[in-house]
């Protein structure tokens, strides 16, 4: 049978479509706007239908139905990283979530430590030899299509056809339906002053020819804005973004000078505009990877001087970041941050960055404090910390003792929380 003779005979609607699912199954999906929303409208409307229906995701960008504690026997979903769509509901419980490095996603899905049983993804149009493209989110999808007992596509013209290993072919997918509609735009985070003196101070230390990761938010996007003076500049990230895309216009982010994959903008999911999405589209500069390559420390760290930017909420005297929790309550996840710290420390020439205002609720309260809040998840340990940037300075913490760490992060508080930093500091012996 022919590969378009195979599309006509498994596209159906979404309603249909969904049809494959199974009680008791769990259904992956990948990040962002890698989440196939017609797919999921349906799933929603229908959900009372199904019963211990899991979905399982990293960073939803839509409330579907399905985001209802009123239905959780129906379906539930299990968060690999919380977004402003899944935080409330793993607040107050009735959301669960799956700790785990980004990186080491696929392999508990293809080591059956966390289930999957049905994906839902978006794609691009198929070509001619009856591939379809998941370049919007490549990440851990790839490992849980190798698992799973069937796979439903959302085909729609707006997904780019991207290179690199994200391709999955029409004999291998169970149903798909169609939808043309736009893909959703999430556009930069505001910068404001503080951003913008961290940003500084960050591009200062990043060297021609450097090889960049880059975290979403505003600090990690006030970095790029000031980098347009940069020479051959390389991109080995998990997310590509309209600021990297900026740079590479701006002839900035040539990938000549890496030794590791040169030549290519490596990555694992897009989150940006409608014209970062065109310029994904079969463009031979750019692969999209699964998340074991991409942010495997040891294959991200071969490259030379790789500089990784990434942000936290709260550091103690250690050196140990809160990057996930509000105390004990969940707001975000591990993601990639320590895959690449890891990487960059094991890069040669490499810096790994940790970024954050030195303050928080209108300079109330101090993110740099003696001990992180009772029951916060750490996510860079003391033992990978590296650079620690606030909009006072820099603190190198990497093989200094702890008292040398207590005082260099004292050194770059808000000047209105050093003396009382000071003070905590010498009762715990540390000053």
């Amino acid at each position: 049978m022919s590969v378009q003779a195979q599309y006509q005979e498994k596209r159906m609607s979404a309603n249909d479509a969904i049809r494959v699912v199974k009680n008791g199954d769990t259904i992956v999906v990948p990040t962002a706007v890698g989440e196939p929303p017609a797919l999921l409208i349906a799933l929603s409307e229908a959900r009372r239908e199904f019963r211990e229906v899991t979905v399982s995701q990293i960073l939803p960008v839509r409330k579907y139905g399905y985001f209802d504690p009123e239905t959780v026997e129906h379906i539930r979903h299990t968060a690999y990283f919380f977004s402003g769509a899944s935080r409330q509901g793993g607040q107050q419980g009735w959301i669960d979530f799956i700790p785990a490095y980004f990186s080491e996603l696929p392999s508990l899905l293809k080591d059956g430590l966390s289930p999957a049983d049905v994906v839902f993804t978006m794609a691009s149009p198929m070509d001619e030899h009856g591939y379809f493209s998941l370049s919007l989110a490549t990440d851990y999808a790839m490992a849980a299509i190798a698992k799973a007992r069937a796979v439903v596509l959302e085909v729609n013209p707006n997904v780019p056809f991207a290179y690199g290993n994200c391709h999955i072919h029409i004999s291998q997918v169970a149903a798909l339906t169609e939808s043309d509609d736009p893909i959703l735009e999430v556009g930069l985070p505001k910068i404001g002053p503080v951003q913008e003196a961290i940003g500084k101070y960050v591009a200062e230390m990043i060297p021609d020819g450097a090889t960049l990761q880059i975290g979403y938010g505003g600090i990690p996007d006030a970095v790029v804005m000031q980098l347009t003076h940069k020479h051959d500049l390389g991109i080995h990230t998990e997310m590509v973004g309209d600021g990297i895309m900026t740079l590479v216009e701006a002839g900035v982010i040539t990938n000549r000078r890496k030794n590791y994959q040169p030549g290519k903008i490596l990555a694992t999911f897009a989150l940006g505009s409608k014209k970062l999405y065109q310029f994904m589209n079969r463009n031979p500069a750019l692969e999209m990877h699964p998340v074991d390559f991409t942010n495997d420390p040891y294959l991200a760290g071969q490259n030379d001087n790789l500089h990784a930017i990434n942000a936290t909420m709260q550091i103690d005297f250690m050196g140990q970041c809160g990057s996930e929790s509000l105390g004990s309550a969940p707001y975000s996840g591990t993601g990639g941050q320590s895959d690449f710290v890891r990487a960059a420390n094991r890069s040669k020439g490499g810096k790994a960055f940790i970024v954050l205002p030195s303050t928080a609720k209108d300079d109330t309260i101090s993110r740099i404090v003696p001990t992180l809040s009772a029951g916060t998840h750490v996510t860079t340990s003391k033992n990978d910390i590296n650079y620690v940037v606030t909009e006072f300075g820099v603190a190198q913490l990497r093989g200094k003792t702890a008292k040398q760490r207590t005082a260099a992060l004292i050194g770059i508080a808000h000047p209105d929380f050093r003396g009382e930093l000071r003070e905590a500091a010498k009762k715990m012996k540390l000053l």
